[in-house]
């Protein structure tokens, strides 16, 4: 009795598992299961030692393509910081390092954002102002929220210490970790009133 309690236990949570996976997108080949989740954001929290904070917005800009507007602030003044997508949606560590490496689905080498061939996860660089703030707006192709193509949901935003070189080998040599955010589902904009 208990082994077939087990075994129709496991059997559901693989039905949900496999519904939660069709749902949320990670099947490309089942367009049209996944929720229509066009706006996402990451909010900025700096790693220790650092100051960092901001915020990152995500929308959904055509099939393949997303416009990503960030705007940081406490960054040191005056000064150019690399600004990537990565792996995992964990900021867990100190050093952000439990975020992983670039997010790089295809495989290509490292890259400006304007290189066809480059990591779905390179924005290149973000600058501060001499009061230490920084906006930033991009369009990237060869991307997706969630549905289709590269989907970024649940990865991390990273801001760097230093400047992308946008060349060198696998980051751009960019130094440490300075800043982290999870992209997650962005609340709806308000109504008109």
């Amino acid at each position: 009795m208990k082994i077939r309690s087990l075994l129709a236990s496991m059997a559901v949570a693989g039905l949900l598992l496999g519904a939660g996976a069709s749902a949320w997108g990670h099947d490309a080949d089942h367009e049209g299961t996944c929720p229509p989740i066009t706006q996402a954001i990451a909010v900025i929290h700096p790693t220790t030692g650092n100051t960092v904070h901001g915020i990152v917005r995500f929308t959904q800009d055509g099939k393949e393509s997303v416009k990503v507007v960030a705007d940081l602030s406490r960054l040191p003044p005056s000064s150019t910081h690399g600004f990537h997508i990565h792996q995992y949606g964990d900021c867990s560590a100190a050093d952000a390092t439990s975020a992983g490496g670039h997010y790089n689905p295809e495989s290509h080498q490292h890259a400006a954002p304007t290189v066809e061939n480059r990591h779905a996860g390179d924005l290149g660089n973000i600058t501060a102002d001499a009061q230490g703030n920084a906006h930033l707006e991009i369009v990237l192709d060869d991307m997706s929220i969630c549905c289709g193509e590269n989907p970024i949901l649940g990865r991390a935003v990273i801001v760097h210490r230093d400047p992308d070189d946008l060349k060198s080998q696998p980051t751009g040599n960019a130094g440490p970790r300075i800043g982290c955010g999870v992209i997650g589902v962005a609340s709806p904009p308000a109504a008109p009133k």
